[in-house]
């Protein structure tokens, strides 16, 4: 019954909008720790455009990592075109950021992605951010896609990475691990250090890249999990996930 409700764009609107007051609620009321902020704030500093990025079951209270009010950059949200990417999308407008719609082609299904690029190259060409969870929108969790080292390379944009996690928060039992935060709480903000991929990079070079926004997200997030006393999540494990796939014929 849910399902066939959000089916519909009003419900998800109206989902969205409930989600993002919550989003808000907990950024405001939450007693922040920062980590590392310094690295994020000379990419501010330094103008121009930039890659953020944190993984998909952090996604509730990702947009205290990037705020205008601190001076960065605007920043758009990719999201999805899938009918949770609907509430996310009126979510993230609650909180203050637009977004970008689309995601890569899935067999013969066109997900948006070609535009997508091209809105995200226009955004970041005149100076913004463009938000990815690299694992998302399906995963495997915590494993990061070529996406965001692709499009560091092609705007020359630096990637900033970022986890959060509240001593109050319900974890869900879903592919992403999706962290819901309780309000009134203390939390903590990790930011890495900035990751550059040079515009001359290679395939071994562009792989190497991904192993290390991989790695950089990783280790911030279990750090902020650790501050909050909390356990750590692991990245999937990406040998057994293979293994249950049926064998293709």
């Amino acid at each position: 019954m849910l399902k066939r409700l959000l089916s519909f764009p009003f419900m998800q609107m109206l989902f969205g909008r409930l989600l993002g007051a919550y989003m808000a609620l907990c950024g405001w009321t939450t007693r922040w720790t920062y980590v590392n902020r310094a690295a994020a704030e000379r990419v501010w500093a330094a103008g121009g455009p930039a890659v953020i990025c944190f993984w998909h079951g952090r996604i509730v209270l990702s947009h205290i990592g990037w705020m205008k009010k601190d001076g960065a950059q605007p920043a758009k949200v990719l999201i999805s075109h899938s009918r949770e990417g609907g509430i996310v999308t009126a979510a993230t407008r609650t909180v203050g950021h637009d977004v970008i719609r689309g995601s890569s082609a899935k067999g013969d299904q066109r997900k948006g992605g070609v535009e997508a690029m091209r809105q995200m190259i226009r955004h970041m060409g005149a100076g913004g951010a463009v938000a990815i969870a690299p694992d998302g929108p399906r995963g495997p969790r915590m494993r990061a896609q070529m996406g965001p080292i692709q499009l560091a390379k092609r705007m020359n944009a630096p990637i900033v990475c970022f986890g959060w996690a509240t001593r109050g928060a319900n974890v869900f039992n879903s592919w992403d691990r999706f962290v819901l935060p309780a309000p009134f709480s203390r939390g903590y903000y990790v930011w890495g250090d900035v990751i550059n991929v040079p515009p001359d990079a290679d395939d071994a070079a562009l792989e190497r890249a991904r192993l290390m926004l991989e790695d950089e997200l990783t280790r911030v997030t279990a750090e902020a999990d650790r501050c909050a006393g909390r356990g750590v999540i692991e990245p999937a494990d990406i040998a057994s996930d293979l293994a249950k796939q049926p064998a293709r014929t």
